[in-house]
């Protein structure tokens, strides 16, 4: 790997830990003003990234490598500890519990276009030839104005993909847990069946991935194009 991908990839590193790791405190800080106290009497309610490490080494150290090296883009997971019971009995808070995750990357995606076009005003960034996940906006000139612009388009880019990406209505995404808050007790009842199988959690990874390749870059289209306006890219 040369100094420049592993430069890249460090960038990827970091952009993901902590996108990843606001996105499940998110998670245990609405479990805990909903309701249900699990994770933050386990100490999640936390940007410590050593806290969700350690619950999740393989979703936060072993698969972005992977993903990288594969891909040449990140992806990953971890998890938030929350009481089955209290979900099951508080459906629509737990809904919102785990709509809390998705909205925390949403806020990083506007952010991240915010600063974009801030940059551009200031003159310190350029709208790129050409689009990609690492390439959102690029600097006016090398050395540090084009490295922000690099951490930057990947903060874009990153938390639009776990948003997408965690929002697909199938177990064990929290876009599963979403969806309850829009059916019937009786259908949300029957679903929640589907939720708490095991068996079916894998089949909906499966699925979700699937699906997820054939959306992720259409849906990061559609964001650049909201990002900016009238540009035609090759």
């Amino acid at each position: 790997m040369g100094s420049e991908r592993l430069a890249v990839g460090l960038v990827w590193y970091g952009v993901l830990l902590a996108s990843i790791v606001l996105h499940e405190a998110a998670h245990a800080f609405a479990a805990w003003r909903l309701g249900d106290p699990t994770a933050y009497r386990l100490g999640q309610v936390t940007l410590d990234p050593i806290v969700h490490i350690r619950r999740s080494p393989f979703g936060l150290v072993v698969l972005p490598i992977i993903s990288f090296l594969f891909w040449g883009w990140m992806i990953g997971w971890a998890s938030t500890s929350y009481d089955p019971f209290w979900a099951i009995h508080n459906r629509r808070r737990a809904g919102l519990m785990a709509l809390a995750g998705p909205l925390a990357n949403l806020a990083l995606v506007l952010v991240a276009g915010v600063a974009i076009r801030l940059c551009i005003a200031a003159g310190w960034f350029e709208i790129p030839m050409t689009i990609s996940f690492t390439q959102v906006a690029q600097g006016s000139s090398e050395g540090l104005s084009n490295s922000v612009a690099v951490a930057v388009s990947i903060l874009f880019s990153l938390n639009l993909i776990l948003m997408v990406f965690n929002l697909i209505p199938l177990p064990p995404l929290d876009g599963s847990a979403v969806l309850t808050l829009f059916l019937s007790d009786s259908a949300a009842e029957r679903y929640n069946r589907l939720l708490y199988n095991p068996s079916f959690a894998i089949f909906g990874l499966i699925i979700a991935w699937q699906v997820f390749g054939a959306v992720v870059r259409p849906v990061h289209e559609l964001a650049v194009s909201l990002l900016y306006p009238g540009v035609v890219f090759q």
